[in-house]
């Protein structure tokens, strides 16, 4: 068995994230921050393959990425946890390869996403399990209307995790999410998106995700080097 990755989004930026960071290094497990360790760096211009390419390097085999997510209906509200079993991302025009190794079926490793619930059922924090990841252009948030276009086909809408997740597999990363809800999708709401309820949001959510992580880790066999 390999190292585990755990790849760590704008949900757990500040004070929280850090100690989630630390929580995860200290249970063996290789992490990285995929909007960069200094400046922040925008979704839409991440470079996932050289992300994934250091995880493997550092040894490792699987990847437990967190996202942070606005939730598309006003019964999964701000707090909950997902593990999505599907994402759709129509515009993504992406891959490794420059050949035909580029025609493939995309997705979440389903073997690696059951052992991630199969561990969390012993932990504080809720998980649900299911859910279609929408992921948006960016870097702006959605438009009501096209939140309204997003809410009949999915449950939360993102920014990065379908890109990782088709580039993980194309390097071999078996590859599962956590999607954290640091808010509800603009037009959701009673009101328009406020960004400093979001921030708010994401350092209450820190709390319980860390919670969460520091349980499941040592039951996911992460494999320091």
């Amino acid at each position: 068995m390999g190292r585990l990755a755990v790849v760590l989004g704008s949900s757990v930026l500040g004070p929280g994230g850090e100690a989630i960071a630390a929580a995860a290094a200290e249970h063996g497990a290789a992490v990285v921050q995929r909007h960069g360790s200094g400046a922040y760096r925008l979704p839409h211009v991440i470079d996932h393959a050289e992300n994934m390419q250091a995880l493997i390097d550092g040894g490792c085999d699987r990847v437990l990425a967190i996202g942070s997510v606005g939730s598309l209906s006003a019964e999964l509200p701000v707090g909950s946890m997902l593990c999505p079993d599907d994402f759709i991302a129509l515009h993504l025009g992406l891959s490794v390869f420059e050949d035909e190794r580029a025609h493939r079926a995309a997705g979440f490793d389903q073997a690696w996403r059951a052992e991630v619930l199969a561990a969390w059922k012993a932990s504080p924090a809720q998980l649900r399990d299911g859910g279609v990841y929408w992921q948006a252009i960016g870097p702006r948030f959605e438009t009501p209307a096209e939140i309204r276009l997003m809410s009949t086909h999915a449950d939360v809408v993102g920014m990065t995790i379908a890109s990782e997740c088709v580039v993980a597999a194309e390097l071999g990363l078996a590859y599962a999410a956590i999607c954290v809800v640091d808010n509800l999708a603009n037009g959701i709401g009673p009101r328009p998106l406020q960004i400093l309820e979001l921030e708010a949001a994401r350092a209450a959510n820190a709390l319980q995700l860390h919670d969460g992580l520091a349980s499941v880790l040592p039951r996911l066999g992460a494999v320091g080097p």
